[in-house]
């Protein structure tokens, strides 16, 4: 019930659709990881990752990061180090922390997590001033509130810088911690034209994933002030975290870095291209993409996303499922023009049957 299912390679696939966490390192990147100086990450010794790290905390504009293997361990690392059980955390109803972390805040750090509603995966100030309750030994002590930059749920969308620092400064106003989920912070970055420290000014937690568009096989990194995070690596012990020779992947993610990030914007131009042929389709609602994120609304065509999933498949193209009638398609580094192209006229081939 809650392992995957072996996927089914029978049918080849052609195009791969399906998420940003499907892309597969270049033979470059993987030369790289060859080629990578190790040490003991454990003992502060590997200096690639110390090297990727250094590189990180500047890039977020913070005194110190972590490298973790994945993004889910950034953001529950993040909650365990700063809040206590018993706390309540802000968040938008769609945030991965509350969607796709298995009740993770609640089982690990035992805090709740409670929803501020907002378009597209975003909440506004107001909706955060209007969430805070007087102290009080009857409630929960208010800790963090936490943004998804971009929102994944909310389509791909993208905070503009001033939304995310008037969140900050009603956050800090009532003493709370704030937090980015940064999974796909470079994305925003490249949308929207604006520096990722500049984005993560006023957050005291802030990570980037790398295994999405950036095209690493493993890792994310967590950035924050230096007492916060030397506090977050007993956590990581705690979680299990030693990574040894993690040189060997860190340098997957100096690559990407070098090479990866300028070029989302033509994963983006795809997904534009993507959401204007999709948006032909007879009963398809397509929702347009402000990132590499498309999302399409089968409800008008009477038959579900599971269905129009499952006759793409059988084509060799590779979408996710989001909702009783909602599907995603997501462009990365190994979607072509080409292959969008393809993948409009299949599924254009699957609604019409």
């Amino acid at each position: 019930m809650f392992a995957p299912p072996r996927f089914d390679p029978s049918i080849p696939v052609r195009i791969n659709l399906y998420s940003d966490t499907q892309t597969k390192p270049s033979r470059a990147m993987r030369a790289a990881m060859m080629e990578a100086e190790v040490g003991d990450e454990q003992g502060g010794s590997d200096p690639t990752v110390n090297q990727l790290c250094d590189r990180m905390a500047a890039l977020l504009g913070k005194e110190a990061a972590m490298f973790l293997p994945s993004g889910t361990m950034c953001n529950e690392v993040a909650i365990l180090t700063q809040c206590r059980p018993g706390d309540e955390i802000l968040a938008h109803p769609t945030a991965h922390i509350s969607e796709a972390e298995g009740g993770a805040p609640w089982a690990l750090a035992g805090v709740a997590v409670s929803p501020l509603d907002g378009p597209e995966g975003m909440f506004s100030a107001d909706a955060v001033a209007a969430a805070i309750r007087p102290v009080s030994r009857y409630s929960p002590a208010q800790r963090m509130v936490a943004v998804e930059q971009t929102a994944n749920l909310g389509g791909g969308a993208v905070w503009g810088l001033d939304a995310l620092n008037a969140v900050v400064a009603v956050a800090h106003a009532h003493g709370m911690v704030t937090h980015m989920d940064g999974a796909r912070l470079m994305n925003a970055v490249v949308a929207a034209g604006v520096p990722a420290a500049e984005m993560a000014a006023g957050y005291d937690t802030v990570w980037l994933d790398f295994t999405k568009g950036l095209g690493a096989p493993l890792g994310a990194v967590l950035a924050g002030s230096a007492d916060v995070i030397d506090a977050a690596w007993r956590w990581k012990q705690r979680m299990g975290g030693s990574l040894r020779q993690a040189g060997i992947c860190a340098a997957a993610c100096l690559y990407a870095l070098d090479h990866n990030v300028a070029r989302l914007a033509e994963d983006h131009d795809n997904a534009r291209l993507l959401a204007r042929n999709l948006a032909q389709i007879p009963g398809l609602r397509v929702t347009a993409p402000a990132t590499n994120l498309v999302y399409l609304d089968t409800s008008d065509s009477g038959i579900t996303a599971s269905e129009l999933a499952a006759r793409v498949r059988r084509h060799g193209i590779l979408i996710s499922v989001m909702g009783q009638h909602r599907a995603r398609a997501c462009t990365h580094l190994d979607v072509s023009r080409n292959d969008v192209e393809d993948a409009a006229t299949v599924i254009r081939q699957a609604m019409a049957a």
